[in-house]
């Protein structure tokens, strides 16, 4: 019997836009698939009975692949592929295995010998860097800023040096109740003639893109909403 395969399921980045930005392919694909690895169970069972694909979501099996997942547990968890069924991987936003843990399980997959297939499907940090304008054949995503504020200003001087000298943009994600703070210090650290981007709910109602200078944006007196927020900068 040969294996199953492992498809990638984006999700949606923004409440109530399954049907903008969830692809036909998604939809085909999900009825083959019985078996999910999903960071939050509650979430996964949510969205895939918001798709209406499933006459009973009650029948699907769900694992959680987070990221204090062992390794160890993968091989278990990936028992229905070797019996020949599909394994779905759902990230909680976005595309699973891009700033997400589903990597470990793609990276197991790869190891058995076991196909992958990646789903279309919206991206915050590629479509944040799509619409900002800044270096898109030369960039970085680094997660998150440190927390403290003076690792945060040694981090953002390092990267910006960095920009400088290869040209490249630098990304950062944040949680949406720390928004103003992270902004704060880069406004801070920055330099004034660095181009900074805010990406704000991408995809959702409240979208807002936009692309300063760093010193036009101190002017500017901005309070950003508590909603998912990519932020870009390249320095000049």
């Amino acid at each position: 019997m040969s294996n199953g395969k492992v498809f990638l399921i984006p999700t949606i980045i923004a409440n109530d836009t399954q049907a903008n930005v969830i692809p036909d392919q998604v939809r085909q694909a999900l009825p083959t698939i019985t078996h999910f690895l999903a960071e939050e169970v509650r979430t996964a069972r949510r969205y895939l009975s918001s798709l209406k694909i499933y006459p009973t979501i009650e029948t699907l099996h769900f694992e959680i692949l987070n990221k204090d997942t062992p390794p160890q547990h993968l091989a278990a968890y990936f028992e229905p592929v070797f019996r020949g069924e599909h394994l779905g991987i759902l990230s909680e936003s976005g595309c699973p295995g891009v700033a997400d843990p589903g990597a470990l399980a793609v990276k197991f997959a790869h190891e058995n010998g076991i196909q992958v297939v990646p789903l279309v499907g919206p991206s915050s940090i590629l479509l944040a860097l799509m619409a900002s304008g800044l270096n898109g054949q030369h960039f970085a995503f680094h997660g998150y800023l440190p927390i403290d504020s003076k690792e945060a200003a040694k981090a953002i001087n390092v990267f910006e040096k960095e920009s400088k000298a290869k040209g490249q943009t630098q990304l950062f994600i944040e949680t949406p109740y720390r928004n103003n703070q992270v902004m704060a210090n880069l406004l801070k650290n920055l330099a004034d003639e660095t181009l900074l981007c805010v990406a704000l709910d991408v995809t959702g109602a409240g979208e807002t893109i936009r692309t300063y200078t760093v010193k036009k944006w101190k002017s500017l007196k901005v309070d950003f909403p508590k909603n998912p927020a990519i932020f870009l900068f390249l320095s000049r």
